[in-house]
C-alpha cells in the first residue's frame, strides 16, 4: 500500500533530493509551503502561513508521515539582528504550528530537521554524539530552541541533527570546490577545524529509513562516520579534480573581516559520532570522502 509523505521545506537541497527518492520508492508526496508548487505534477501541494498560525488541513488528509526541514538558510545572507530573528523564528514558529495540528491528525511519524550546529559552532577535536551539552552560542541556541518546540510534537518523534550535507547541487561542496577549480583554494583559519559532513543521498536514505523504522525515535546525528579537518576536505577535493593546493591558509581574522560573527561556522567544528545511527542499521553508501566525491563528480 502506498505510504503518504508530506514534506515542509521541500523545495530546498535536502527536500528536492528527498523527493526524488521518495517517488521513486512509490511514496505519495506532499509539499507544505509558502505558496503553492508547480513545478512537479507528481507532488500534491499545500500552503501554510506561519505568521498567521495557518494550516491548510487538507494537507494532512491520509498522511503516514510529515518530514520538517522548514527553515531561512543559515549563511545565505549577512547575521544582521533581523536575519537573526529570522533564522531563529522561521524553525521554532513553523515547528510550533506543526505540533498544534498534527494533534488533530492520523500521522504515525515526524522526523524533524535539527543540526550539529547544536552543540556549538566549535568544539575542537574531541567526539560529541547525542548525549554531549548544548553549546552556548548564536546557532547552538536556535537549535535548541527549535529541538524544544519539536519535543512538543505529540506523534512519534525523531530529531536528525544535519552536519554539512555534500551535493553537487549547491551547498558547501560546491562553494569549497569553486576557488580550487581556480587553483585559488586554501584552507580555512588553522585547517585543523573539523567538518562532520553526508552525501546527500545518505542523508535522504537516513530520512527514509527512519520513516520504514516507525520504532525508531529519539534523536539521532546525521553525519557520516568519518569526518575530515578543513584541509584533508580540501586536499581530497584538490586531488579528485587535479588541482594543485599552492596557496598559504586564509587567516582567520581575514574571515572575521568579511563574514563576521558568521564567521565561526567556518573557523570552527565539530568531530560528530555517527555510532548511534549505524547501531540502530543504517548502511552509509558513502562513508568516506573519497567515495561521495566520486559519485557527486564534482
Amino acid at each position: 500500500m502506498k505510504k503518504t509523505l508530506l514534506i515542509t521545506g521541500g523545495s530546498g537541497l535536502v527536500g528536492t533530493y528527498l523527493t526524488q527518492l521518495a517517488l521513486a520508492k512509490n511514496y505519495e508526496v506532499r509539499w507544505l509551503g509558502r505558496s503553492i508548487n508547480h513545478s512537479n505534477p507528481q507532488i500534491k501541494s499545500f500552503v501554510w502561513d506561519i505568521e498567521k498560525q495557518y494550516i491548510d488541513q487538507k494537507a494532512f488528509d491520509e498522511v503516514d508521515y510529515v518530514v520538517h526541514l522548514a527553515g531561512a538558510g543559515v549563511a545565505e545572507k549577512s547575521w544582521t539582528k533581523q536575519r537573526k530573528t529570522e533564522i531563529l523564528e522561521s524553525r521554532t514558529k513553523s515547528t510550533a504550528l506543526l505540533a498544534k495540528y498534527l494533534i488533530q491528525t492520523n500521522v504515525k511519524k515526524v522526523i524533524s530537521a535539527s543540526a550539529i550546529g547544536f552543540y556549538g559552532m566549535d568544539t575542537g577535536n574531541h567526539w560529541v554524539d547525542e548525549n554531549s551539552q548544548a553549546g552556548t552560542d548564536f546557532l547552538a541556541e536556535v537549535t535548541k530552541s527549535w529541538e524544544d518546540e519539536a519535543n512538543k510534537i505529540s506523534v512519534p518523534l525523531m530529531k536528525i541533527r544535519i552536519g554539512v550535507v555534500l551535493s553537487n547541487k549547491g551547498g558547501a561542496l560546491v562553494k569549497l570546490a569553486e576557488p580550487v577549480k581556480w587553483c585559488v583554494g586554501a584552507g580555512l583559519g588553522t585547517g585543523e577545524q573539523y567538518i562532520s559532513w553526508i552525501h546527500i543521498e545518505d542523508m535522504c536514505q537516513l530520512i527514509l529509513f527512519g520513516l520504514e523504522n516507525e520504532n525508531l525515535t529519539g534523536t539521532f546525528n546525521a553525519v557520516a562516520p568519518n569526518p575530515l579537518t578543513n584541509v584533508e576536505i580540501t586536499k581530497a577535493i584538490a586531488k579528485k579534480i587535479q588541482k594543485p593546493l599552492i596557496l598559504p591558509n586564509v587567516p582567520a581574522f581575514v574571515l572575521k573581516i568579511m563574514l563576521g560573527e558568521m564567521a565561526g561556522i567556518v573557523l570552527g567544528g565539530n568531530k560528530v559520532s555517527a555510532k548511534k545511527v549505524i547501531e540502530a542499521g543504517f548502511k552509509f553508501q558513502y562513508d568516506t570522502i573519497e567515495k561521495a566525491l566520486i559519485n557527486l563528480n564534482i
